[in-house]
């Protein structure tokens, strides 16, 4: 299957826009979903989702096991994509500790941006993680650093994948990829937790501040990760990474699981198809971005 097709340009973001927060997303019918698979799958330049899906899975397993994610020091284009083009992940280092939004703790964050309005997960947003009416409580982003200051019981809220266009002068992407996704910004305390899952486009994720564990699971090894589709560029696992319950989901013994520590000024690349659990153990911000097109590990076919 000839998965390369010449994707649209992607409109210009403009130049100057005040920060606000998005419509919260509906439940999509099936007409919906479908009209959304399509566009999808024109932004990513392939004549299908699902067929890009199936040649994910398929390439990963050729791919070698590893048990741990190698570094590499501040990669040209050329040289990350010739990585990347092996299907599997890695950390770049030299890059993200550059950015002027890595010097910003709470403090700064709080006195420069504190009016951005932001949205945070509240209440069991693990368990509810890919469902369209999770919880979600909007406020300041001063509100939100006080809220976090006092904790309570329970899972803290999370600031996740959320744009805050107020902050993007402060980061200084490099042209990894030809075309990207807006960043998105992911803040929060330690102990807040994105559940694992797989999102089917190329990642680049650049740790600010704070420290996280990230939990890594090939492509192919979804058969035995109970998956669910959220959308179809995104799947969630029920399984928790750090420690499966074997008793719940037996097949989960048969899948690679590997941990990354994941440091201030340190980026991930993560392949698309790969599933990723992300756990903050200091309060973190952390910023993404996703490729929009054929991944890297596809090109060749």
């Amino acid at each position: 299957m000839t998965l390369h097709q010449t994707p649209p340009a992607l409109p210009a973001e403009p130049a100057a826009r005040t920060d606000r927060l998005p419509p919260r997303p509906a439940a999509l019918d099936e007409e919906a979903r479908r009209a959304r698979e399509q566009r999808d799958a024109q932004v990513r330049g392939v004549p299908s989702i699902a067929g890009m899906r199936d040649a994910i899975r398929a390439a990963a397993r050729a791919l070698p096991a590893i048990g741990a994610v190698p570094r590499i020091r501040r990669p040209d284009a050329a040289t990350f994509r010739a990585r990347a083009a092996q299907g599997l992940p890695f950390l770049i280092e030299g890059v993200v500790g550059r950015w002027p939004l890595c010097a910003l703790g709470p403090d700064a964050l709080r006195e420069q941006f504190g009016d951005v309005p932001v949205r945070a997960r509240v209440g069991d947003y693990i368990n509810t993680a890919f469902a369209p009416d999770r919880a979600m409580q909007d406020m300041s982003l001063r509100a939100y650093l006080d809220l976090v200051a006092s904790p309570a019981p329970g899972l803290p809220p999370y600031v996740g994948n959320l744009e805050l266009r107020a902050m993007n002068h402060l980061c200084h992407w490099p042209a990894y990829f030809d075309r990207m996704g807006p960043p998105r910004f992911w803040l929060g305390p330690a102990g807040t937790i994105t559940p694992l899952h797989c999102d089917y486009d190329d990642n680049i994720f650049a740790q600010l501040r704070g420290t996280k564990r990230i939990m890594l699971a090939p492509p192919h090894h979804d058969a035995y990760l109970y998956v669910r589709e959220a959308n179809p560029v995104l799947f969630g696992s029920p399984v928790d990474a750090e420690a499966p319950d074997f008793e719940r989901y037996p097949l989960a013994r048969q899948a690679t699981l590997i941990e990354v520590i994941v440091k201030p000024g340190d980026m991930l690349y993560v392949p698309a198809g790969w599933y990723h659990q992300v756990h903050a153990l200091a309060f973190s911000l952390s910023c993404n971005r996703w490729a929009r097109g054929v991944p890297f590990a596809l090109r060749s076919m």
